[in-house]
């Protein structure tokens, strides 16, 4: 029998969903869909990173099931989504938009959160009408919007052209990650924790990471290594925050700050001290409170507003 994809126990063992559906793309890429938490509940739509899986939300999902409706989906190829032939951000901001339009009424609005490739997702569909219709804020966690392989250190070598080549090909690589070892465990943590990451958030990391099939891993890889974002943040005009750790060596710091400064409604950039790109599994309270400060200030506000 082959290992779980994720952990099957604790804090970051991912709860079973109170439904799951199929949300089906604009090129008829299917989506794996869960919904956690009442029908009624205010909703939050979760969005994950390159090579994760709705897995990577358990923190989240079980602390904010209780007072939420929370929307998770896999991103094409990763988690239970099928892989597609198409892979861009313009496939991304229609798979979203597909999952927006899947679970919520006409008018509904929601927190859309995102990490890393998931937040890229946010900023690529920020300008469709579906995102403006059901998103009243947002949350961009660990993430970027262009230069990622230039300004990545998970080499430890001067910045320059050198450093970007290599970064590339490492990021890039076609090569199989294989079972999850100690060696493995230990590049991984290296690469996208900060040095105090608990064993048991490292052995979740890993076996999501580690599912992720090459061949999917490979082809989101170059999108993200040509990703210009940069006018879709100008176009991100809902209430945004943001949140980065000071330890990121994937999307360091200095991709927070720089959103921070360009968002046209930037409500807060928080810097987690010693964290590293991994924020939903390395800091899940953190996140957890800034997806509740954003529903309790502006979704509930919203619902409110829609009432005679």
């Amino acid at each position: 029998m082959s290992r779980p994809a994720h952990v099957t126990s604790g804090p970051y063992a991912p709860p079973a969903a109170r439904r799951e559906l199929v949300a089906v793309s604009a090129d008829g890429a299917r989506l794996h869909v869960e919904v956690h938490g009442d029908e009624g509940a205010p909703p939050v739509v979760l969005s994950h990173g390159w090579t994760c899986s709705t897995a990577f939300w358990a923190a989240q999902i079980r602390a904010l099931a209780a007072t939420h409706r929370v929307v998770a989906y896999d991103q094409r190829g990763h988690g239970r989504s099928p892989a597609a032939r198409e892979h861009s951000t313009t496939a991304l901001a229609d798979d979203l938009v597909a999952v927006l339009g899947a679970t919520l009424a006409p008018g509904e609005r929601a927190v859309v959160a995102g990490h890393s490739m998931g937040g890229m997702t946010i900023m690529a569909a920020a300008a469709r009408p579906e995102f403006t219709e059901h998103a009243a804020a947002a949350l961009l966690c660990s993430t970027g919007s262009s230069a990622l392989v230039a300004q990545a250190r998970v080499l430890p070598v001067r910045a320059g052209r050198a450093r970007t080549r290599v970064t590339g090909a490492f990021l890039g690589s076609r090569a199989p990650l294989g079972p999850v070892t100690p060696v493995a465990r230990s590049i991984l943590k290296y690469a996208t924790m900060g040095p105090g990451s608990a064993p048991d958030k490292v052995e979740a990391c890993a076996r999501i990471v580690h599912a992720c099939p090459t061949g999917v891993r490979h082809a989101w890889s170059r999108v993200l290594s040509g990703l210009d974002l940069d006018a879709d943040v100008a176009r991100l005009t809902v209430p945004t925050t943001v949140i980065g750790g000071t330890a990121d060596r994937l999307t360091p710091i200095v991709h927070a700050r720089g959103l921070a400064a360009a968002l046209p409604n930037c409500v807060g950039l928080t810097e987690l001290t010693g964290i590293g790109h991994m924020t939903p599994v390395e800091a899940p309270e953190a996140v957890t409170r800034a997806v509740c400060e954003l529903t309790a200030h502006y979704l509930d506000t919203t619902e409110k507003e829609k009432t005679p």
